[in-house]
């Protein structure tokens, strides 16, 4: 199903200040190299806020991950969890439609959504509290039919008591989510039939809706204040990393593993070298990935905490492994490491005719035309270009930004100066891949 975005779109977005330092506490969970791994929760912190995926949003998201702003884009229109249109100041309802709420009645509910909200889906009542959409199945299929309000389940729903659940979130009220029927979760509706022992001594609500009504108003957008800042993958450091200006440390969570191992644990000490290892392909089949080369075997290491000490490491032995590219990982640390310089530009192509640059792998022609308005037109150019020149355009290719030395422009654009054809240069004439 095609998605766009919405043709009305807000002129910026920013998070929240407890928000913000959320969004920076989740991007360390991941190594250096690997920010985007945190696109869908940064995304989905950003439809909290705002109740919607706006394309600002999208976009400083992707500036926050380093990312090109497609690649953010393929990751909001892809899920369907991400809302590319506004919803209700209010309330969105998701109805589920799937085969046992449907049974039990969803299409009742869906009517009611037309007869009080808005005759088709994703459009907004006209008082701007509420928008309604069918989905897919939500996973409470024993409660069916349900819905899913905001943050939380309404489960076991009549159409009667939806009306009036709508009625109570239209005064500013919040009903109490979990089942609408009496029953504390899922089990049996005439009462319980086995573990019967387990009846006494619980709470007023199951676990969910008793968070849900600990927390208060959980209708309302998130601002990131509704529950203290806590990264505990950070350590006793963790609020400083995560941009928090609380000085107490970030607590660390009572069921992670210990913070450290009394030995190696099968793993490697801080002082032993790194295994023997080769270099393999990685799945982008552009890079390489250490440890991943047939015949290679993983090294266990500690599950959690920094490895013990061990002795001085042997002088490191010369390898007698082939001569291997370094990877594409190391490289772009290296370069950003390295202190920026602007190449040598060229304020028109020498004499009057440009190199097809399209001829680089990675580059196509949006890219190309950039390249050329930055001032470089020829390959000779690009094959001159040093780690601190590197730097420079993977900083400054807006939209694109890490292109150089992901796609390893340099290397191609040496044997392409050198009139030698490349794998790709080689392939996209033949197969005219960018006639028009």
């Amino acid at each position: 199903m095609l998605r766009r975005l919405h043709p009305d779109q807000p002129t910026s977005f920013a998070f929240t200040p407890a928000n913000q330092a959320w969004a920076e506490a989740q991007i360390t969970k991941y190594p250096e190299g690997r920010q985007a791994s945190a696109i869908i929760p940064l995304l989905w912190r950003a439809q909290e806020q705002e109740g919607w995926l706006s394309r600002p949003a999208i976009e400083h998201v992707s500036e926050m991950l380093g990312m090109a702003y497609i690649r953010g884009l393929e990751v909001a229109t892809f899920y369907f969890m991400f809302q590319l249109q506004p919803v209700g100041e209010v309330a969105h309802f998701q109805i589920c439609g799937t085969t046992s709420c449907m049974i039990c009645g969803a299409e009742d509910l869906i009517e009611v959504c037309k007869e009080r909200i808005a005759p088709k889906a994703h459009q907004i009542s006209e008082d701007g509290k509420f928008s309604w959409e069918e989905v897919e199945c939500l996973g409470a299929c024993s409660n069916a039919p349900m819905a899913q309000i905001g943050k939380d389940y309404y489960e076991d729903l009549t159409v009667d008591g939806f009306r009036a659940m709508i009625d109570e979130m239209a005064a500013g009220q919040v009903p109490v989510p979990g089942p609408q029927n009496g029953r504390y979760a899922s089990e049996p509706l005439s009462g319980l039939t086995s573990l019967t022992d387990h009846d006494s001594g619980k709470t007023q609500y199951n676990a969910s809706a008793q968070l849900a009504v600990d927390i208060g108003d959980t209708l309302k957008r998130i601002d990131g204040t509704e529950v203290p800042l806590t990264a505990p993958w950070q350590g006793k450091d963790g609020a400083d990393s995560a941009g928090s200006d609380k000085e107490q440390p970030v607590a660390r969570d009572d069921n992670m593993p210990p913070e450290g191992p009394d030995g190696a644990q099968g793993g490697r000490t801080a002082a032993e070298e790194d295994a023997p290892r080769d270099v393999g392909d990685a799945s982008d089949q552009r890079s390489e990935a250490p440890g991943e080369a047939d015949g290679t075997e993983a090294v266990g290491k500690p599950e959690a905490g920094s490895v013990a000490p061990g002795d001085p490491a042997p002088a490191p032995k010369a390898s007698t492994a082939g001569t291997k590219k370094a990877s594409v990982a190391k490289s772009a640390e290296a370069n950003a490491d390295a202190a920026a310089t602007k190449p040598k530009t060229l304020d028109a192509p020498e004499g009057g005719a440009a190199d097809d640059l399209k001829m680089i792998k990675g580059i196509g022609p949006k890219l190309e035309a950039l390249v050329n308005k930055m001032g470089f037109y020829h390959f000779s150019q690009i094959a001159d270009w040093g780690p601190n020149e590197v730097s420079w355009v993977d900083q400054n290719l807006e939209g694109f930004k890490g292109r150089v030395t992901r796609d390893n422009w340099v290397e191609q654009a040496k044997k392409l100066a050198a009139g030698e054809e490349t794998e790709f240069s080689s392939r996209a004439t033949k197969d005219g891949i960018y006639n028009t």
